[in-house]
């Protein structure tokens, strides 16, 4: 006979009671010693397919594949404890069919041990959202600017800033959270729309570029730590660490050349007879 543990992390129906309650914190990570970082003060951990840009270079998150996902999925349940840790679905591994949705969530779920997973899209990746739901996994959704469309958007622009353009998204807002989702992603959408969606759906939101009044906020771990070259508006840099890890290499680099390192406390000697 066989007895289950308990399990110790925060999960999606735990987000989910946050709704109008404390606010969520959410970072990015994508590997474990940045993971166990973020765990001791974030409710949860987005490995976020953005690691196409920030290990890959890649100028958008496209080129991102299920296997690069995995791998990284690994490595942060791996570094992380306590913190829900919600994996991205990469552009193409789920939008053709909702079966083919569920067989990639499988995967992911299966391979990294992930707590939930995050789909981009509104009212057209509904149905594909009660479907996962339906079937034990949980889903964030992600509306508003959609970095994976960015082939069809043509730019990464602020979405809403004009009022006659706001049902479409409130729709897709209330369609995702409808069919199921735990919490929405609301991204890059002017902050007069985001408060009324945080207001009008029953699920948390959470704010990336969005308004404060989000039921909790989102931003991509590198970006405010200042290791990204460039960040978007919506960035607040809680740290500047790119010209020190700068300076240390430097630093590294002179005391090599000038054989200032190693130093004696760095080198083995002999043992004693």
């Amino acid at each position: 006979m066989s007895v289950q543990s308990a399990i110790k992390r925060k999960t999606a129906p735990d987000l989910r009671a946050r709704k109008n309650g404390e606010p969520i914190v959410m970072l990015t990570s994508y590997h474990a010693h940045t993971a166990a970082l973020v765990d001791r003060h974030c409710d949860a951990i987005l490995v976020g397919d953005s690691l196409g840009n920030v290990m890959h270079g890649f100028e958008t998150t496209v080129p991102v594949t299920l296997d690069m996902m995995i791998l990284q999925g690994r490595a942060v349940m791996r570094g992380s404890q306590a913190a829900l840790v919600v994996v991205d679905m990469p552009f193409g591994s789920y939008e053709g069919s909702k079966e083919q949705a569920f067989q990639s969530a499988v995967r992911i779920m299966k391979e990294t041990l992930c707590g939930a997973v995050k789909l981009e899209g509104g009212a057209r990746m509904a149905e594909t959202v009660a479907f996962l739901s339906e079937r034990g996994i949980p889903v964030m959704g992600h509306i508003g600017l959609t970095p994976q469309s960015i082939n069809t958007l043509g730019s990464f622009r602020a979405q809403g800033r004009e009022e006659e353009n706001w049902a479409p998204i409130e729709n897709d807002a209330k369609a995702i959270a409808e069919a199921g989702a735990f919490s929405i992603v609301v991204e890059a959408v002017a902050e007069p729309l985001a408060r009324k969606i945080t207001q009008s759906i029953a699920v948390p939101t959470i704010g990336i570029g969005a308004s404060a009044a989000c039921d909790g906020q989102v931003l991509v771990l590198e970006d405010m730590l200042g290791l990204s070259p460039r960040a978007p508006k919506f960035v607040r840099r809680y740290g500047n660490l790119g010209p020190m890890i700068e300076e240390a290499i430097a630093g590294y680099a002179r005391d090599v050349k000038s054989r200032a390192f190693p130093g004696p406390e760095h080198v083995y000697g002999m043992k004693k007879s």
